[in-house]
């Protein structure tokens, strides 16, 4: 996995004020946190150089002016709720010789069958947490949907991981399923298929990284 580099300076804590000016001038503010011994860092990214690399790289090299350069997780990225801009990122310091923790993009490969004959394939996850070293850490998992039929699921045991990556979800988790066409989804099938999704929800919170 290529290690992109993000350059950051650091910053004071600022005012409501001072972080708007900051964003205007076209920086990010962040933080960057450390094991539990290590005060975080209060810093600032170009918020092109960022844009470039979200989406695509979770564990990056951040370079702050006058410390050197730090291998980092990308765990938050705030958005403004209208414009969808970038607020604030927070950053947390990892070993890579030591595993981490991750929410990982799911993404479904294929069409079904069940949509072939009308259906509609519902993803209930649309991350899983995983646990592997940091250059294993992949950019998203993609499943194979395609054999899928009408009311079938996809289930977490159905994965396949890559080497080296690991995940402690239940593996009857349902990850998506092909749901009938509306006026022939009963009113259990849905309540059916809520339930699924609100379960699957629960097992797959924001990845915690140890202290």
């Amino acid at each position: 996995m290529n290690q992109a580099t993000l350059p950051a300076t650091l910053r004071e804590t600022s005012s409501r004020g001072e972080l708007r000016k900051l964003r205007r001038s076209g920086r990010i503010p962040g933080v960057v946190y450390g094991k539990s011994e290590l005060a975080p860092m209060a810093v600032a990214v170009e918020a092109r150089a960022l844009q470039d690399l979200l989406g695509s790289h979770a564990v990056l090299n951040l370079e702050i002016a006058g410390f050197g350069k730090r291998s980092v997780l990308l765990t938050e990225v705030q958005r403004e709720a209208i414009s969808g801009r970038v607020r604030h990122v927070d950053f947390h310091r990892i070993n890579m010789n030591e595993s981490i923790r991750s929410p990982v993009r799911l993404e479904a490969s294929g069409k079904s069958a069940g949509e072939e004959e009308g259906g509609m394939l519902q993803m209930v996850l649309h991350e899983l947490e995983v646990e592997c070293l940091p250059s294993r850490l992949p950019e998203s998992i993609v499943m194979d949907v395609s054999g899928l039929r009408m009311g079938d699921n996809f289930t977490a045991g159905e994965l396949r991981l890559p080497d080296g990556v690991k995940t402690s979800i239940d593996p009857e988790t349902v990850i998506a399923t092909v749901l009938a066409p509306q006026k022939g989804v009963s009113e259990d099938e849905a309540e059916a298929a809520d339930d699924a999704a609100e379960e699957g929800e629960k097992q797959a919170k924001s990845a915690r990284l140890p202290d």
